[in-house]
């Protein structure tokens, strides 16, 4: 029986309503994916949250510090007294680091829901950076955000070349979530039948957080294989320094971890229901009403749209990721300058997980890089007021932080 007709038995079994997903068909189809545009109410949970409609691989490029050293080299001493501005262009003192363990953890201080596959790769190069990017998300040197910019264009352009994009107006975070199962719906079977996908979005209870992320692109090897391609973009024409790569490995892994569960069905509604504060009989929103029953979808609220999705992951018959590949390319030229292929370690993947959760959770202090490491500061936006480098690895409470400003 082929995956449509299993997942439409399951759904009329329960339902006693008939689904009839209409799919493209053929080794790499053109289909659709959609892209939320939220209202105000929904930005600011997106934003509070993280979870976005595109691939979160160029996010941390800007950490390279072979990258940041025409920028970096630009930026003067700061102030005792200067501060970091907000979203909202005023200044801000950082707050006081909390000392004691048994105070809100750091999920409740950001009132996050759940985290980004990125926050944990931020952890992978310094922990201490990653909360300071918390804390001021607002803030963000102008030639990092080129480099950003041009990163996102050339991904959103490699999606477009395997699916049309249709934006669907929402206004809640049920809202958002549909649409992501919506595209997880329609990718599912293009990828059975062997063909190329991107911007697959995933999502998985790792430590007692939700973690989520968007693979940046799947497809099956000519040996049958499924494989996980990362591009990652350069500003300048050179591979990245170890210490990136082991980063970026990381990131590629946490995505096999996640994705890996999911289709071996270790992923609930409930748990999704539980971290997200999901509200699975809230009817779908108009415009995404119309998009799924365009779709041939007979669901009225999250939760059906839910039960769909699960039964489509489960019933699927797709296998664990058998090969992790990251791609550089050089963001100018568009030359491949190198591919790594990566060594999935679960033991040593689990091991880090749960050491980055802790923090997260509340269980430890934040710690900065070992000496070792100390050259990250160098182009770190935050090392003039880093509580860790200044405190020699205990954090210190009279600090405030500053913008590095432009001579």
């Amino acid at each position: 029986m082929l995956f449509a007709e299993r997942v439409r038995e399951q759904f009329r079994g329960r339902h006693g309503t008939e689904w009839s997903p209409r799919f493209g068909g053929g080794l790499c189809p053109i289909h659709s994916c959609y892209m939320a545009e939220p209202g105000k109410e929904e930005m600011a949970s997106a934003e509070a949250s993280g979870f976005s409609d595109l691939s979160d691989s160029e996010i941390l490029e800007s950490l390279d510090p072979e990258d940041n050293q025409e920028s970096s080299a630009s930026l003067s001493k700061p102030g005792s007294s200067s501060q970091l501005p907000g979203k909202d262009g005023k200044l801000r003192s950082l707050p006081k680091w909390k000392r004691g363990l048994d105070v809100s953890s750091p999920m409740e201080r950001f009132h996050l829901k759940y985290l980004y596959v990125t926050d944990l790769s931020t952890q992978d190069w310094c922990e201490q950076q990653m909360i300071y990017g918390k804390e001021f998300s607002g803030f963000l040197a102008p030639e990092k955000a080129a480099v950003l910019d041009t990163g996102s264009s050339i991904h959103l352009a490699r999606e477009l070349e395997v699916h049309d994009l249709v934006t669907v107006p929402i206004t809640t975070k049920e809202d958002a979530w549909a649409v992501k199962f919506l595209n997880i719906l329609s990718m599912i079977p293009t990828l059975q039948a062997e063909g190329l996908i991107r911007e697959f979005p995933v999502f998985g209870e790792v430590e007692g957080v939700l973690l989520v992320g968007v693979i940046d692109e799947l497809h099956y090897t000519t040996k049958g294989e499924l494989e996980l391609a990362e591009l990652k973009t350069r500003r300048r024409p050179v591979l990245p320094l170890e210490a990136q790569k082991k980063k970026d490995c990381f990131q590629v892994s946490l995505y096999k971890y996640i994705f890996d569960a999911m289709v071996q069905g270790k992923v609930t509604t409930a748990s999704l229901i539980h971290h997200a504060k999901l509200c699975p009989e809230k009817p779908l929103g108009p415009s995404v009403l119309r998009h799924a029953q365009q779709g041939g979808l007979s669901v009225k609220s999250l939760g059906d749209l839910m039960e769909l999705v699960f039964l489509a992951l489960t019933l699927s018959d797709l296998p664990v990721i058998d090969i992790l590949k990251i791609e550089y390319i050089h963001q100018e030229s568009a030359t491949v300058l190198g591919t790594e292929i990566v060594a999935f370690e679960e033991k040593e993947v689990r091991g880090k997980v749960q050491h980055y959760m802790a923090y997260w959770m509340g269980h430890r202090h934040p710690q900065g890089v070992d000496i070792e490491e100390a050259w990250k500061c160098w182009t770190c936006n935050y090392a003039d007021i880093c509580e860790w480098k200044k405190g020699d690895g205990v954090p210190s409470s009279n600090l405030k932080p500053q913008a590095k400003k432009t001579k």
